[in-house]
Formats: C-alpha cells, structure tokens, sequence
C-alpha cells in the first residue's frame, strides 16, 4: 500500500486515515483517482490547498457507521462507494461487538479492492449480474436459517461468505490456532475468497482451462471428496516442495486460490516497502531522508514475476530476522520453492492477462 497525502496541508497520511492529524481536515479516498483527499466541514467538496473546489462530492453511505472512508464517484443510486456496492448483507450493527468486527472487515475488504483497481480487474456486482457478480455476505452464527451451526468463510459462484466474528483478533487467532494455519488475516481471506471469483472470470469463462490445468491440475477432482480426506488425513507428505500452504495442497482450486491471494500479499507488500523506502541492501547512510511520496519500484506495474520475487526474497529474509530480534514469530512463514514460483509466473500473467 502506497502512501498518501492531505490535499490540504500535504501532510502523510494512510490508507485508513478518515482524518489529518495535522490540519484537521476530514479525509476521503477517491478511488478513481486513488488518492487522499480532504473534505470541507460539510463534506461536500473538496479542500485543495486551502481552497473550496466548487465541484460535489459524496461520501459512500457507509461513511456514517464508520464503516468506509471513501467517495461515490459516478453517482451510483446505491449511494455506496465501488467497494461497498458490492455488500449484499452485513450483520446487525446495532449490537456494539457486530459494528467493531464489521468496520473491521470493511477495512480490510477496502484493501482487497485497492488492489483490484490497481490491478485493473473486472468487478461486476450482483446487482448487475445477480447469478455470477461479486458480492459479499458478513453473517453472524445466529443470523444462519433455524439458527444452526456456524457460519463458515467461503465462496458460491461470486457470492462470498465471511463470520464477522473473524473480525475479532482473539476469535481469528484461536481459529488459526485450531486449525494449524501459520497465518490467517481478515485481508488473507479477501485475497483468498475473491481469487476463486477470478478463477471463474478469467479462467472458466474464457475457457482458459488448459494452461491452468497444466499449472494447478485437473480442477475437475471432486471437490468435497478432497477437502474430507485433507481435513481427515492433512496435507500429503512433501508438500512444501510444491505448494505455498498444506491447505493449497487439498485440490487444484484451493491451490489456484491460495497462490493469487499469496501473489497479492507479495505486490502489495512491495508496494508498501517502496512507498518507505526500504531496501535489503546493507549500505545504509548516517542521515536518512524524510519520507517523500515517490515510488521507484512500481510492484503493481512490473512486467515480470522474476522481479518481484528477486525483490520479495531479501525483503522476507529481512522481516522475519527483525521480528526474531523482537523475539515474536516470523512475520513470512512461508517458503517460495521452484513449483511455487512457477505458479506466480501463471497468476502474474493471468492477471495482466
């Protein structure tokens, strides 16, 4: 994730930020644009340097709950923003623990789709395609018909399920705990969930199915007869030589989905380590510049896979030695081996595809 700044002041400001510490100024992102930018006290237009565009903007309906700091730009009559559109139910926000969980999964669901912009994805919502558009359900266990058993994360021909309950650290750590996952974040699961969404539009519709195939196998494999036997008898021996998580190794889908959600974390990442200037090499100068808002490693944009992962390597390599010094878990615990790499270059070309 890049940095931004104030249309007002100029000064750093982040992703999430709906306010300048600095000015006071009230902040909005324009996703069309992709940038910060500052609200009159109104917000109804936009500040520029201390001058009042006369132009109208409007905030995403979501703005009130504290549920999206960002803006409507085409009018939609939704009155939602181009992520929030997208929401088919959310939970019961009149309850305080349900509001908390669900601004936490709208975060993260805003970096999903500032991904997807950047990437220059098809998004179609269900209103337009209410069969197979991308849409989202945020559920609690007890909104589930008769009230029975849990809501499980998940996705149905666009429509993607998550329990809001994921939105609590302690609820999402006991989950990766019990399930033996390594890593497990509201972001992951977006990445995850809407990969399967793109397997269907950029593969399956397209008739793409050879070239995946020869990458991630035959996806025809029955399905619920594989993830039975990976929950009952758990990953195949050997299968970090050839996967980036055991549950990748359950069916060539779950593989397809795990590595484009894995490709996002790698770009997005780098894009956040250029955006401070970070670098693996051990030259380090006595006066450390400012940070200014410039890229020189556009991850986004790169033409190849090799680049990232020759750039995304050190970087891990660095990360992980410096939570070690902390003495927390590595920050990365993955390992990047040939076949992966492999399907990085797929999903790379898939996307700019």
């Amino acid at each position: 994730m890049r940095l931004f700044s104030c249309s007002n002041c100029s000064n750093v400001v982040h992703f999430e930020n709906d306010g300048c510490v600095t000015c006071g100024a009230r902040l909005a992102f324009r996703s069309g644009a992709l940038d910060m930018v500052a609200l009159d006290p109104s917000g109804a237009h936009i500040i520029d340097h201390g001058e009042t565009d006369s132009a109208v903007v409007k905030p995403c309906a979501n703005a009130a709950l504290g549920g999206c700091n960002w803006l409507v730009e085409d009018a939609d009559d939704s009155g939602f923003c181009v992520a929030c559109r997208h929401n088919i139910t959310i939970p019961d926000i009149s309850i305080p623990e349900n509001l908390q969980n669900w601004q936490r999964i709208e975060l993260a669901k805003r970096g999903l789709f500032y991904s997807l912009l950047r990437f220059k994805l098809p998004l179609v919502t269900r209103t337009i395609d209410p069969e197979r558009g991308l849409g989202f359900d945020f559920l609690a266990d007890d909104t589930l018909p008769g009230g029975d058993g849990p809501v499980l994360t998940g996705h149905a021909e666009g429509l993607i399920t998550l329990n809001i309950a994921e939105g609590s650290d302690a609820e999402r750590e006991a989950r990766r705990v019990a399930l033996g996952e390594p890593f497990r974040t509201l972001l992951g699961h977006f990445r995850h969930e809407v990969a399967h969404y793109y397997w269907n539009v950029l593969v399956r519709d397209r008739n793409a199915f050879d070239r995946c195939r020869e990458v991630f196998g035959d996806e025809r494999a029955d399905y619920s007869e594989a993830l039975q036997r990976h929950y009952a008898e758990g990953p195949p021996q050997g299968w970090e030589n050839s996967y980036i998580s055991a549950y990748a190794a359950s069916h060539p889908w779950e593989d397809f989905a795990e590595t484009f959600a894995h490709y996002f974390h790698i770009v997005d990442a780098l894009d956040t380590a250029d955006a401070f200037g970070l670098r693996t090499s051990p030259d380090v100068e006595a006066d450390m510049p400012a940070i200014e808002l410039k890229r020189t490693f556009d991850s986004y944009s790169i033409g190849s896979a090799g680049a990232l992962v020759r750039a995304w390597v050190p970087l891990t390599l660095a990360i992980n030695s410096i939570n070690r010094s902390m003495g927390q878990p590595d920050l990365y615990p993955f390992v990047l081996s040939e076949p992966v790499i492999a399907k990085l270059h797929y999903i790379h070309d898939l996307i700019r595809s």
